[in-house]
């Protein structure tokens, strides 16, 4: 199964470079999303964007409006941002849908830098 995530996690960061380079820094993170999107699909990959994710209070789902940007093949999380730097916000906000989803990894990627290596952080639970 690490094997297995370590090759999505590879697919991820390729197609993110793939469209860093295309598009380079400074534009809305909904594009960058939907290039991504794009990509992984090319790549065979199940993805899912924007999807819902209710919580658990009381024996009870609640939808209270978080949305995982995309998740690829039922394994990775992926936030994306277009921010000035990461903060530890962004990194909580991750880290939180890790422990919501039950799923065990997370990519936070910051499309605003010059280097796509640089804004691009790997997470688990």
């Amino acid at each position: 199964m690490l094997g297995e995530i370590n090759q999505i996690t590879k697919e991820i960061v390729d197609s993110a470079i793939a469209v860093h380079n295309e598009l380079g820094p400074g534009l809305l993170e909904s594009t960058y999303e939907a290039c991504l999107v794009y990509e992984l699909g090319k790549k065979g990959l199940k993805v899912e964007q924007q999807k819902a994710l209710p919580i658990t209070y009381k024996d009870i789902k609640l939808d209270c409006g978080y949305r995982i940007d995309i998740l690829v093949d039922e394994k990775v999380i992926i936030e994306l941002k277009s921010v000035e730097k990461l903060e530890p916000i962004h990194k909580a906000q991750v880290l939180s849908y890790l422990k919501l989803s039950g799923y065990k990894l997370g990519l936070l990627i910051n499309f605003n830098v010059k280097l796509i290596k640089n804004g691009i952080c790997r997470l688990a639970s």
